[in-house]
């Protein structure tokens, strides 16, 4: 199968990078606060991980894996659409939960789809072109929407919410461009299914090692953490899972719980606040690009220092970055020379901790269990950073520095359980456990 179909997510991805910040600023201008916001990104963070759970099986049980990806396209374009054509601030809400909800459909699917005809050795390299490719077009989504509000605020003239219409417009085009050349792309299911290539089925067990093996991982989480990972959930077992869930990776998960809650409580009412001190959409949209920008720089550094350090050590030090960094913007006052060099330590910190989290799963996972363990994760991540947006809302709307500091707080006290299972690391209790827990035992 030719990659030419990658061009069509790529733009579809553009379309969700500006998404992720143009809809927020707009509820904004709607009118909107810091609960309204929570709220928003709660409703995507709920909208994705079913999305995710359930479209991977459904796309092997008819077998219309073309039909779901195309379908996905085109809701993000429709949903962007809707949110350029109302004023309605409940109305964006469900628009927005659907744009999310096609995107983490969409995401096990691609997977699927990249690897097909591939051999096994090649899956690896594949999946990580797919991520490129989409970071790379979340990035210029962001650097699309900057275009389209300096335009057309200096030489035409037009107001904020204007500007945000176009530049949901312009997200809403390179999506139904995206879907374009899905359709002429993406081969057919039957020539999918009756392809000549000798290479293995993608199985769940062969693709979930493929994806761990993938070496670079996605942007968006570095300023969007509501949305899952590209995790396969094709055949997940929970019970098993459950049977072979070690203390060491209970305590690591509770680490994740409440560093993704702080994540939460900051991102979710960032929009509003960035407003608030009289930043522009025009800076908004510079800060957000610096801190995706600052993650995909140092992605590669993080997986030499992963290779080189403990990696619960450098995870601890991810962490205590974001912990520190995350309530000093509140500290900047709303100057911009302070304000961005922060915005880009805190896109280093998530490369660190992007890379740490799921190195660390695998290496604190029974191998028999590494595949539901990271999905567990994802889901985990995804669920947590939706509470923490909301509480977070809540508190911004009584002091943006109550709401920056428990986000503060939650990642410190993540820093706190990592640092005691540092301590199980070193006395030997994780690789003890890993060989109790990966015996059989009656399912």
């Amino acid at each position: 199968m030719s990659d030419t179909w990658l061009y069509g997510w790529g733009l579809a991805a553009i379309g969700l990078g500006g998404a992720s910040l143009v809809v927020p600023l707009y509820v904004v201008e709607l009118g909107g606060g810091p609960i309204t916001l929570g709220v928003l990104a709660a409703a995507a963070a709920a909208a994705g991980a079913p999305g995710a759970l359930v479209a991977g099986r459904l796309a092997d049980r008819t077998g219309h894996r073309r039909g779901y990806v195309i379908g996905a396209i085109g809701v993000v374009a429709a949903g962007l659409g809707v949110v350029a054509a109302v004023e309605s601030i409940p109305v964006v809400l469900v628009a927005n939960a659907a744009i999310w909800f096609a995107f983490a459909a969409a995401t096990p699917v691609l997977t699927l789809l990249a690897v097909v005809d591939a051999p096994e050795a090649a899956w690896s390299d594949r999946i990580a072109r797919l991520n490129e490719w989409q970071g790379v077009g979340w990035a210029l989504g962001l650097f699309v929407g900057l275009l389209v509000i300096v335009g057309g605020e200096r030489l035409l003239g037009l107001d904020a919410i204007t500007l945000q219409r176009a530049v949901c417009l312009v997200c809403a085009a390179s999506a139904g461009v995206g879907a374009g050349v899905a359709i002429r792309t993406l081969p057919t299911d039957s020539s999918v299914s009756a392809g000549a290539s000798p290479a293995p089925t993608p199985t769940p067990r062969r693709l979930r090692r493929a994806l761990r093996g993938a070496g670079r991982f996605g942007v968006r989480g570095a300023g969007f953490p509501f949305t899952p990972t590209r995790i396969d959930a094709r055949g997940l077992r929970p019970r098993r899972f459950v049977r072979r869930f070690t203390p060491t990776l209970a305590l690591y998960f509770v680490a994740v719980a409440l560093a993704f809650a702080g994540f939460g409580a900051f991102f979710g009412p960032l929009p509003a606040y960035l407003g608030s001190v009289g930043f522009g959409d025009d800076v908004v949209f510079g800060l957000y690009l610096a801190l995706n920008v600052g993650a995909a720089v140092f992605f590669g550094v993080t997986g030499v220092l992963v290779e080189r350090y403990e990696v619960t050590l450098v995870h601890v030090g991810g962490l205590a970055v974001r912990g520190v960094t995350l309530p000093a913007v509140v500290l900047s006052g709303g100057v911009l020379a302070a304000t961005l060099p922060l915005f880009v330590v805190i896109g280093l910190a998530w490369a660190v901790i992007a890379v740490s989290a799921t190195t660390l799963v695998t290496h604190l996972a029974p191998p028999i269990v590494r595949g539901e363990a990271l999905g567990v994760y994802s889901a985990l991540s995804t669920v947590a950073s939706g509470v923490g947006s909301v509480v977070g809302g809540w508190l911004a709307a009584t002091g943006y520095a109550r709401a920056f500091g428990l986000a503060g707080g939650l990642i410190v006290g993540s820093v706190g359980v990592v640092l005691l299972l540092h301590r199980r690391v070193r006395d030997g209790s994780t690789a003890a456990e890993r060989t109790v827990y990966s015996a059989d035992r009656t399912e």
